[in-house]
């Protein structure tokens, strides 16, 4: 059957844990892609945090996109074998306050090392009713985010007996304001997402301006399309997330694919996310003189429920490249609460909405 008659057919029925144990030989540039997923992660990282009910982090136009109002707490922890491993946390809320208005928020924490973010952002969205009635889901929603980041740089360790004097041996920190926009398209059982991050161009004192582009842009499309059988209670959404880097001109893209169960008391749903650099790093060994590439890959199974209005899942990344910092993988929970009224559920299979 083709996507246009599956369409049809429900329309008509309804940076120092960079370099810890890390080998010598090993590049900086593939350091960097091992660390950082293959693209920089300037602002709120994106991870596969979205796939655990969590769209808002991601998609500001997702702000009051859902029937339900939402809280969302995130913990991540890379590498548990490697001391001061990058860790992220953050805890978000979002929900419709008038017939057309979505508002929300966001804060978190990330630690890499030497190098420390915290930020903390606010969010205005608009949605559109395009269909005749509040029944079937036909809507175009806007949003932008705005907020304030605080960058953190130690170079209390740093060794000073080098003469370099960009070290300074103090605690650096600089604190800007950045933005992101986005626009999203729901249609019955499909949704395209287009979300531009890091609008603005930022200028930190704390790293050498020859060095660090002011431009941090970044732009992300994501599509996504439920299906399942009339009265089943089995659902399955493929997927798909592309980001691309406007200064460095770098790529990934996640392929999705999730599975949705539905229960008297609530759902179980889980899956599995494939992420790869469309663009490679080039690295030699110590003992090779041949040039070698490697592209940036992750495998991310999932698992969650939704019991009644609570929500848990659990998330656990590992990279699958010959190279990598380490083995351990990337450990994630999310906790979430529905709040408020629910608003009648549309007439669609569309999980991140109803």
């Amino acid at each position: 059957m083709t996507f246009s008659n599956l369409f049809d057919e429900k329309k008509n029925l309804y940076l120092k844990s960079c370099f810890v144990n890390f080998r010598k030989w090993i590049g900086v540039l593939v350091i960097m892609i091992g660390t950082q997923g293959a693209l920089a992660q300037d602002g709120l990282p994106i991870f596969a945090d979205y796939l655990t009910d969590n769209l808002y982090l991601i998609h500001p136009s997702s702000a009051g996109l859902s029937t339900k109002n939402k809280i969302r707490l995130t913990g991540r922890r890379q590498w548990f074998d490697v001391q001061d491993a990058p860790a992220l946390t953050t805890a978000s809320v979002n929900a419709r306050v008038t017939e057309k208005v979505g508002v929300g928020g966001i804060l978190f924490a990330d630690d890499n090392g030497f190098f420390s973010q915290r930020g903390a952002f606010g969010t205005f969205a608009y949605h559109l009713l395009l269909g005749r009635n509040y029944v079937d889901l036909n809507q175009l929603s806007f949003g932008i985010s705005i907020g304030f980041i605080q960058n953190q740089l130690d170079e209390t360790g740093f060794d000073l007996t080098t003469g370099d004097p960009v070290i300074g041996g103090i605690v650096q920190s600089d604190t800007f304001i950045n933005a992101d926009i986005g626009v999203t398209y729901n249609v019955y059982n499909f949704v395209a997402h287009l979300t531009v991050k890091n609008l603005l161009p930022m200028e930190r004192d704390i790293f050498t301006p020859q060095f660090e582009p002011n431009n941090q842009r970044r732009f992300l499309l994501s599509t996504a399309y439920t299906f399942g059988k009339f009265y089943s209670k089995w659902d399955f959404e493929p997927s798909v997330l592309f980001q691309y880097t406007d200064q460095t001109q770098e790529s990934s893209i996640d392929l999705n694919f999730k599975a949705f169960y539905e229960l008297d008391w609530g759902k179980i749903w889980g899956g599995i996310s494939y992420r790869r650099a469309l663009d490679g790093a080039e690295f030699t060994t110590g003992t090779d003189s041949d040039v070698s590439t490697q592209f940036f890959q992750t495998v991310t199974p999932f698992l969650g429920v939704n019991y009644k209005k609570y929500v848990f899942a659990y998330t656990f990344s590992n990279q699958i490249n010959d190279v990598v910092i380490s083995n351990a993988g990337i450990h994630q929970i999310t906790l979430g609460y529905n709040f408020g009224k629910r608003r009648e559920p549309y007439d669609c299979n569309c999980p991140a909405v109803n």
